[in-house]
């Protein structure tokens, strides 16, 4: 590749000046046509948007050799690449990157009718060649993100828990790759779905908030567990409108249980990457701008790093809260007064309301009500993880790993809400329920 590489150029290939692809036919017609999106697939390959059934579609089934002509748009350099095409992929993970990426560039051009994906093209890349020009020099980059994701590894190894790992890590992100909105997903146990244990630069938390696997950035970066970058809005992968859709296909019977995703109101880029350990997806990092094409391939790789040492850090720290001893033990330390708080629980789907206010449901809510009613009845406070998971009444999958997670968002729930009931660690495995005043419970009956 004349000492050039591919890695070197991911600059060109980020769609901010549109690139040239120039086919033959099988009888020597030349084609020259612009391309909406060139993707780096690796070191050796590149993958172009195929939409529609052109010359230059038609060209490359003749032919496969062909030429590429990108542009450094912070230098002007003109690159020139040979290719070669191999093969079309109509679903996985680089069809669903490219995909959310044409979405972006469709609607910033006004094409968001126009502008769809059949299939990402893929092209092994034969040479590489510098065009002769004028050259600017590039602009200093914003920060060393190597830097940022050595930086951040003693940070996130020094958490003891899994909330101070979620903590580091947002810490990390503003301080180190300076992004200023963030936030973590877990998955469910189903895996079908994810909701947010942790958020940051927002005026809301919109802990507990709830997506689906498959829906906007978030849900298509867990179910491809590949990471998806959006470097202009799009209404097609808004996670607010796939959590309005998710909402109105719930069909529940009850009080509205929604919490609001804690979102830019119009972010301009986003960046989903999966939290992955192994074969399992543990959660998804997601981050957004409201500037448009705030996040690069660099940004890319190294929020992939720091997921990777999330997930590390997440299986530790699961693992380490099911080594616990001991039972449980009465706790009088606060005498609760006043008004009585009526805590209403929904068989139908485990939704938890404290008064009028919802606070949570599903298998968190299960565990609320699980505590609450221990306190009612046998005055308890003191808790372990371990007789959560033997617990019949809650319904934990077999194998669950998210108990500590569900923990760490029902006390951020409880601690919104404010503070009349809360939990507190007391040690490896181990939390106290604290009752500021007497509890009222009634309970909601599923409808048969």
């Amino acid at each position: 590749m004349s000492g050039l590489s591919l890695d070197a150029l991911r600059d060109c290939l980020e769609g901010a000046i549109p690139a040239l692809v120039a086919t033959c036919s099988a009888d020597g017609t030349p084609n020259v046509s612009y391309v909406s999106q060139v993707h780096y697939v690796d070191g050796e390959h590149v993958a172009l948007s195929f939409q529609f059934f052109n010359k230059t579609r038609h060209n490359v089934l003749e032919n496969p050799h062909a030429t590429l002509l990108v542009a450094n748009p912070a230098t002007a350099a003109l690159y020139r690449f040979a290719v070669e095409y191999l093969r079309t992929e109509t679903g996985g993970p680089l069809f669903e990157g490219m995909k959310a990426k044409l979405a972006g560039i469709a609607s910033h051009t006004g094409m968001a009718g126009v502008f769809h994906l059949k299939g990402a093209d893929v092209y092994r890349v034969r040479s590489i060649e510098r065009v002769a020009g004028s050259v600017c020099h590039a602009p200093l980059p914003h920060r060393n993100l190597l830097a940022a994701v050595r930086r951040a590894g003693p940070a996130l190894a020094s958490a003891r828990d899994l909330g101070a790992l979620f903590e580091q890590a947002l810490d990390a992100l503003e301080r180190d790759f300076g992004v200023r909105h963030a936030m973590i997903l877990i998955a469910d146990e189903s895996g079908e779905s994810l909701y947010t244990v942790a958020s940051r630069g927002y005026p809301q938390s919109g802990i507990g908030s709830e997506i689906r696997c498959g829906d906007g950035v978030i849900g298509v970066a867990a179910r491809e567990r590949a990471a998806i970058r959006i470097n202009h809005s799009t209404a097609e992968y808004c996670y607010g409108r796939a959590l309005r859709e998710s909402a109105s296909q719930s069909g529940d019977d009850v009080l509205p249980t929604e919490i609001p995703f804690p979102g830019l109101a119009a972010p301009g880029s986003q960046l989903a990457v999966p939290i992955v350990h192994g074969a399992r997806l543990a959660g998804v990092l997601f981050v957004e701008d409201p500037e448009a094409g705030r996040f690069n391939y660099d940004d890319e790789d190294a929020l992939a790093a720091l997921a990777a040492q999330l997930a590390a850090g997440i299986q530790l720290l699961q693992g380490a809260e099911t080594d616990e001893d001991g039972g449980s033990a009465k706790d009088t330390a606060l005498t609760p007064r006043g008004r009585a708080l009526v805590i209403r629980r929904y068989a139908a789907n485990d939704s938890v309301f404290l008064d009028d206010d919802y606070l949570i449901k599903g298998v968190a809510g299960a565990i609320f009500w699980k505590l609450v009613g221990d306190h009612v009845r046998e005055g308890r406070s003191e808790f372990t993880n371990r007789e959560l998971r033997l617990d019949p009444a809650i319904r934990l999958p077999a194998l669950s790993e998210n108990l500590e997670a569900r923990l760490i968002l029902l006390e951020r729930r409880l601690a919104e809400r404010g503070g009349d009931v809360r939990i507190e660690k007391t040690g490896r495995g181990r939390f106290r329920l604290l009752v500021r005043r007497p509890l009222e419970l009634a309970e909601v009956p599923a409808a048969h």
